[in-house]
């Protein structure tokens, strides 16, 4: 067994990364985007990273997974007392990871330090990193204009008409000497794309200068796991996304997404009769069960992930 490196955000990232963390501990890296952090009163607030600590630390709100179990809202409601914004929600245990990284980024340290910190505290043995240490922003191209992603999600609810997404910072942002180690892994076994939004979560990841081109050099089997299941999406804004986009929300769409970069592609059993067309774009396919609504869920797909991987390495290996 290798080094695996996995890269995702959102909740369904957050959860195979649980399942694969639970596969191999201390030998799973993370990659986690950045494109969706922002400042809000003066704090940093990176909302994909917290998921993804939340979720491996084992403290993740079972019905939230990207606050803390036990969320309460007592800041929130002083916050409007006093006249201030009430938007985005602010929870009073997910106000610690903002204050703890602004602390740090303040005091010359990299958000890298600062997440494996938070690492290390959570008693989390994989490496969670950041994709950069420099910053990347994700917009949301519409008519009117460029917006960020937050506000394009949580103030304006996905209601623009999407006519793009741009990554400001994305060609400037250097791979930071963490996630170089972690893909230069002599042992490196799998590349895993997790079940993200393919456009602000795994997009952003892959425009950081150097990259794709990383992963391709690499030649260990890049595997992806479709986000989209019987026609929409789990959660997120990816199948909304995909319609404004002029793609049809299917696992194909987000397969070609990734064309020319995985060898192979899993999609759910519900969309086992779509495995031929995906295929047929020159990848590998496996259907299997991709809703993870268990621990065990999470660890069955991480293991069955990890086992095509190895299929698909072995392959490549007869043809060579």
């Amino acid at each position: 067994m290798g080094t695996v490196v996995a890269l995702g955000g959102q909740v369904g990232g957050a959860k195979l990364a649980d399942g694969l963390y639970r596969v191999r501990g201390r030998e799973l890296a993370l990659i986690v985007n950045t494109g969706d952090d922002y400042e809000y009163l003066g704090l940093a607030f990176s909302p994909d990273l917290d998921t993804a600590l939340y979720a491996l630390g084992g403290i993740a709100a079972s019905t939230a997974g990207w606050e803390p179990e036990g969320e309460t809202r007592s800041l929130q409601s002083m916050l409007r007392t006093l006249g201030g914004p009430g938007h985005p929600p602010l929870g009073d245990k997910s106000l610690a990871a903002a204050l703890l990284r602004s602390q740090g980024l303040a005091a010359g340290r990299r958000l890298t330090e600062v997440t494996l910190d938070f690492c290390r505290n959570l008693g989390i043995g994989a490496r969670v990193l950041p994709m950069s240490d420099d910053p990347v922003r994700t917009h949301v191209i519409t008519d009117d204009g460029a917006i960020p992603f937050p506000e394009y999600f949580g103030e304006l609810g996905c209601e623009p008409r999407a006519h793009g997404l741009e990554y400001a910072g994305a060609d400037q942002a250097r791979i930071s000497d963490e996630v170089l180690d972690a893909l230069h892994a002599a042992d490196l076994e799998a590349v895993v794309i997790t079940p993200a939004n393919p456009y602000h979560v795994i997009g952003p990841i892959l425009e950081i200068s150097g990259m794709r081109e990383l992963l391709r050099k690499r030649g260990a089997p890049v595997i992806a796991v479709t986000p989209i299941v019987g026609g929409k999406a789990l959660k997120g804004s990816a199948g909304k996304i995909m319609r404004d986009l002029g793609k049809e929300p299917t696992p194909r769409a987000v397969a070609a997404t990734y064309l020319r970069l995985i060898d192979g592609f899993v999609i759910d059993r519900q969309d086992a009769d779509m495995a031929d067309s995906v295929r047929s774009l020159g990848m590998q396919v496996l259907a299997a069960q991709t809703v993870m609504r268990t621990i065990d869920d999470r660890v069955a797909l991480a293991r069955t992930v990890l086992e095509f991987a190895r299929s698909v390495r072995d392959a490549k290996a007869e043809v060579e």
